[in-house]
């Protein structure tokens, strides 16, 4: 069973399928929030703090994609979840590149939704065993993994729960450089393009350049590795 507090806002316009989600996450030990558009979500999100989002690509209006990049553009960190009748590689790339956490093609095997769901909340806990313990430095930025909190010169620097968990791994290896089987493992995801999407997300936020990273650099042949730390 879920964490009894793992709230879900599910955005899905199809009310068939919307209820089914209800019932059958609501049975898998979820807390579960509906809204058939972008409009209602954002009331609720006004009023509720949610766990995960839960978004339907194919939304009238404002679609999923839009939506999910206007929360990063908004600085929202909440892990989002995408679902689409598009299961194409190019378009899971782009619900990546858009801001979201994961993505999951129509039709889906709902035990598979409740998989991902778990995944995705048991991420964005602190995880002592695999996270470094100690708040971090790395030029103007000090990262504390107690909060998954990322600053500036002491201002936030908002981040995904991809992209925190990115950042934990790279720190974790101390300056080593971090394969790409080993950033699948804890990125839970599958392929070069994805890996690579999560690194070009994270270096915007703390890059001067991002096409000339000085912290997190790229290691041919290996994978990625963090560097300037104090």
């Amino acid at each position: 069973m879920t964490d009894p507090m793992a709230h879900l806002l599910v955005i899905e316009d199809d009310a068939r399928l919307r209820d089914r989600l209800r019932r059958y996450l609501g049975d898998n030990g979820f807390r579960v929030s509906e809204a058939g558009g972008t409009g209602e979500a954002r009331r609720l999100m006004a009023g509720l703090t949610f766990d995960i989002l839960v978004v339907d690509v194919m939304l009238p209006g404002e679609d999923g994609m839009a939506f999910t990049r206007a929360l990063r553009r908004a600085a929202y960190a909440g892990p989002i979840l995408l679902l689409t009748a598009r299961g194409d590689p190019d378009d899971r790339i782009q619900g990546l590149e858009a801001g979201a956490d994961d993505y999951l093609p129509k039709p889906f095997e709902p035990r598979e939704l409740v998989l991902r769901l778990q995944g995705l909340h048991r991420r964005t806990r602190t995880d002592p065993a695999t996270e470094p313990r100690q708040p971090t430095v790395f030029g103007p930025f000090r990262f504390d993994p107690s909060a998954g909190r990322l600053t500036r010169d002491g201002e936030p620097v908002y981040l995904t729960a991809a992209e925190r968990r990115l950042l934990a791994i790279l720190i974790e290896a101390d300056g080593r450089p971090v394969g790409r089987d080993r950033l699948s493992r804890g990125l839970d995801t599958t392929g070069d393009r994805a890996i690579d999407v999560q690194v070009t997300r994270l270096r915007r936020k703390i890059e001067a350049d991002p096409r000339r990273p000085a912290y997190i650099q790229t290691i041919r042949g290996v994978g990625y590795a963090l560097r300037g730390r104090s």
